[in-house]
């Protein structure tokens, strides 16, 4: 009569420390997101925000362009803020990812196979010496590509309808006109401080494409067929 063979014996982790990174796992887990709640409080910030001085820059065609200028600032500071708090998730998720790949998935699979590496001297000097795991930059990227693009297009989109519409520019010459009208400096010169600005927004967007993809980040799987509960 054959004898069944048992699993692994990998996943058989000391009861102690099982206990431990459980509880650190979860701990991890609440810090995580913790943070993804304050960088989604910023988005709803800016969305409630575009909306308001978009609504009042209709009602107001004399001082229309100084507020979309100014709602353009409002959302680059508020996607500056989110970045930085972004970079605080990302370093939490990293820290949950590697506890999920290393340590929950051999419990889960009953083998030992994922239990290779340094994971653990990494994770033990992550804890001595925490550190980002994305540069400033790159947060500030992501967090553009994955919602701030949506907005800035949009209040780029409003305040050329407004301009059309509300200002009355029906060529050429009378839309730079309006556009560029109640701000202090010379046309040549707004155009072009804007033109860089969405320049800049644009290097932002691009210099996402050449990075990793984020940590943790949910993939298309290769065989969706397979998944069924």
């Amino acid at each position: 009569m054959a004898v069944a063979q048992e699993p692994e014996a990998g996943y058989n982790f000391p009861r102690d420390y099982a206990a431990t990174m459980v509880h650190f796992y979860r701990g991890e887990l609440g810090r995580m997101m913790v943070w993804r709640e304050r960088f989604d409080t910023t988005t709803h910030w800016a969305i409630i925000g575009l909306t308001g001085l978009v609504s009042f820059a209709w009602n107001h065609a004399d001082g229309s362009n100084f507020l979309f200028l100014f709602a353009n600032f409002i959302l680059y500071l508020l996607l500056s803020i989110e970045a930085r708090r972004y970079r605080f998730y990302d370093a939490y998720r990293a820290r949950v990812r590697m506890l999920e790949s290393h340590f929950i998935f051999p419990v889960v699979t009953l083998t030992g196979k994922r239990l290779e590496g340094d994971w653990r001297r990494l994770m033990g000097e992550d804890l001595l010496l925490p550190s980002f795991k994305i540069s400033y930059f790159e947060a500030l990227s992501r967090r553009f590509r994955r919602n701030y693009i949506w907005i800035f297009l949009i209040l780029l989109g409003t305040w050329i309808v407004h301009t059309i519409v509300v200002r009355g520019a029906d060529s050429l010459p009378l839309f730079i006109r309006e556009f560029c009208a109640t701000q202090p400096l010379p046309d040549p010169v707004f155009l072009s401080i804007l033109g860089g600005f969405y320049v800049y927004l644009a290097v932002i967007y691009l210099y996402g494409t050449i990075k990793r993809s984020p940590l943790g980040e949910f993939q298309k799987r290769p065989h969706l067929g397979k998944w069924r509960i």
